[in-house]
């Protein structure tokens, strides 16, 4: 039944904003509220200000990024042009101190993130704790008991895990990536279109790659809940076994192809990575032998490539994180809302 319906009827909600002096055990008689329709609004209604915290602390990172660029390019010109020594300590000064500062903004950052993710674990687990608890016949059965066990041990720890860094992390990676790009057009903007013009390969097979990666690690999680009802239903019999031995096969299969698009789409992006670096240095080399740019652009604009490749892979992961969980997400809700139709029934 649509979790939708739920909302007209009364409940006795779970506070989503409890912080820990929530009680820890919920009475086995209480009343499960109904969860929001997406993943995301969720997220909103269990952290919204913490994400707002979260977003402040990563733009000051990623704004801070393209400050050790600027820095190589200046020492490396003044090293080769100039010959001034004493600037040069100057900035290695200044260099480690921006690379200490945002180091330390973004340890505070991912223990943010951290405790954020903990919290809604924490949240869901006591759920999914009312859920089996419950006196409901409903919850009792071995179909339930099995989604339960599933629910309560592995379901929850990877939803509660994405959400702390749910808005962060795109907005992170994705502002790493328009920074750099825009550093890299200041410079000069002939290197930086080769840099992109080899880079827009990634933009077609990741995407490809990616969507099957998704569907298949969708149908592993449909699988593996229906092993643990099966494990829990106890039943014996050659039926049985033959029909849990094939879907362990099936999951050994799906794994299997995750692994192989999930490595051919990491060598592909490390390919298209070192095009680029070559690209910077044919392009980069002639313009320094044209005397249009300094040395120091070229060694800037080969930091820059590695400061893209690693927030565009982050990005993929992230992207395919969003779909996973809000699959879980999706299995979870409707369980959880189901159960408390159910109770409510019981009731009348």
């Amino acid at each position: 039944m649509d979790g939708s319906l739920l909302r007209h009827v009364a409940y006795s909600p779970i506070n989503q904003q409890s912080d820990e002096r929530e009680p820890v055990c919920r009475p086995a008689r209480a009343v499960i509220s109904p969860m929001p329709d997406n993943i995301f609004s969720y997220i909103l209604e269990t952290s919204g200000w913490h994400q707002l915290w979260l977003v402040v602390l990563t733009v000051i990172v990623f704004l801070l990024e393209i400050v050790p660029l600027e820095l190589q390019r200046r020492v490396v010109n003044d090293l080769t042009k100039h010959g001034n020594f004493s600037l040069i300590v100057v900035l290695c000064a200044i260099y480690a101190g921006t690379v200490l500062l945002q180091g330390g903004i973004k340890l505070i950052l991912n223990l943010y993130r951290s405790w954020v993710s903990e919290r809604a674990i924490r949240n869901l687990r006591r759920r999914v704790h009312v859920l089996v608890s419950s006196s409901s016949a409903a919850a009792s059965g071995p179909e339930a008991e099995g989604i339960q066990a599933s629910m309560i041990v592995a379901e929850v720890e990877s939803i509660g895990g994405f959400i702390g860094g749910s808005i962060s992390e795109p907005l992170l990676q994705g502002g790493i990536l328009a920074s750099v790009l825009a550093y890299m057009i200041h410079v000069e903007i002939w290197i930086a279109g080769t840099a992109v013009v080899l880079f827009v390969p990634q933009l077609v097979f990741v995407p490809l790659m990616q969507g099957a990666i998704n569907r298949r690690i969708r149908s592993r999680v449909q699988i593996i809940r229906q092993l643990s009802v099966s494990v829990v239903d106890g039943i014996k019999g050659d039926v049985a076994d033959r029909t849990a031995d094939e879907r362990i096969q099936h999951v050994f299969e799906l794994n299997i192809g995750v692994f192989c698009l999930k490595f051919s789409m990491n060598f592909l992006m490390n390919l298209s990575t070192q095009l680029q670096i070559i690209g910077v240095l044919l392009v980069g080399g002639w313009a320094v032998y044209a005397e249009r740019l300094e040395i120091g652009g070229v060694v800037a604009f080969i930091s820059a490539i590695g400061k893209i490749t690693d927030p565009w892979g982050d990005l993929v992961n992230y992207f395919r994180d969003v779909n996973i969980t809000h699959v879980k997400f999706s299995l979870l809700r409707d369980t959880v809302d189901q159960q408390g139709l159910d109770q409510v029934l019981d009731k009348t």
